[in-house]
């Protein structure tokens, strides 16, 4: 299997507009000034892309949906998995209408019963479409995943997670690897289907404590508690530098990149 790690940034991403609206005077590191011209430090919305060898898997359609397909020339989404309804991870779905198009019919959906939900709720027209209407709308057929189940050829388990109030929220495993983007507690429950991951990709927004995420002492935390073979950081804040911070971390973890692609057992 193939991850390509579509974007890798929080809600804001990096550079943050804040920063640059105030001349990156309050910009930790300089990390978002650095962003501008050193593209290892730019940051899209989170997102992944699995190759499963089956089928190509889409985790979340970011905000950066558009851009993050044209970057790393995406030519097929046999599915799309929702990990949650918050909106730098669902406010790319109008988009996928080209692949809609492109392949001839529906896409399946998948996420629990609340960010389904959500997403009718969000996107009112793609389920009831006016009579005239400019653009198209995606066709997709909505899957409430609230156990382990085959999706486009592969098994895919949720891993329910704890995400400030956020009810419905989870990361996934297929095969070996696990991706959390948005956590702050993973329950009892979902550790054990954790165990004996090759590549776990997990949440690390900041150093500092955070309400609903988790901070780099947590999901290191994590990671030793689940001793994958490896583990990739992603959902980023513009308070984390890869040039400091990563002298923070083993030799098995690492801070992922925007457009990263990792090959996994």
């Amino acid at each position: 299997m193939r991850v390509t790690m579509l974007g890798t940034g929080t809600s804001h991403g990096v550079p943050m507009l804040d920063c640059m609206l105030n001349d990156y005077a309050r910009c930790p590191h300089q990390v978002c000034r650095k962003a501008r011209d050193d593209a290892r430090y730019r940051r899209t919305r989170a997102s992944i892309l699995m190759d499963t060898g089956r089928s190509h898997i889409l985790v979340d359609t970011s905000q950066d949906f558009r851009q993050q397909m044209l970057a790393n020339e995406v030519r097929r989404i046999d599915a799309v998995v929702y990990t949650h309804c918050h909106a730098d991870h669902i406010y790319g779905l109008p988009d996928i209408r080209s692949y809609c198009r492109r392949q001839g019919g529906a896409i399946p959906v998948y996420g629990s019963s609340e960010t389904l939900d959500y997403i009718r709720g969000a996107f009112d027209y793609i389920f009831n479409p006016p009579e005239f209407l400019g653009g198209g709308v995606p066709s997709i057929e909505m899957h409430i995943l609230d156990r382990a189940m085959v999706v486009a050829g592969v098994m895919v388990t949720p891993v329910p997670v704890e995400h400030g109030p956020l009810k419905g929220c989870f990361g996934v495993r297929i095969g070996d690897t696990a991706y959390i983007p948005d956590a702050k507690r993973i329950p009892e429950g979902s550790l054990a289907l954790l165990r004996g991951l090759d590549l776990l990709i997990l949440n690390c927004l900041r150093l500092r404590p955070h309400g609903s995420h988790l901070s780099l002492e947590e999901s290191l935390a994590y990671v030793r508690m689940l001793s994958p073979r490896r583990a990739l950081l992603t959902h980023m804040s513009h308070e984390i530098d890869e040039d400091i911070e990563g002298k923070l971390l083993p030799p098995e973890v690492a801070f992922a990149r925007d457009g990263q692609v990792v090959e996994c057992v």
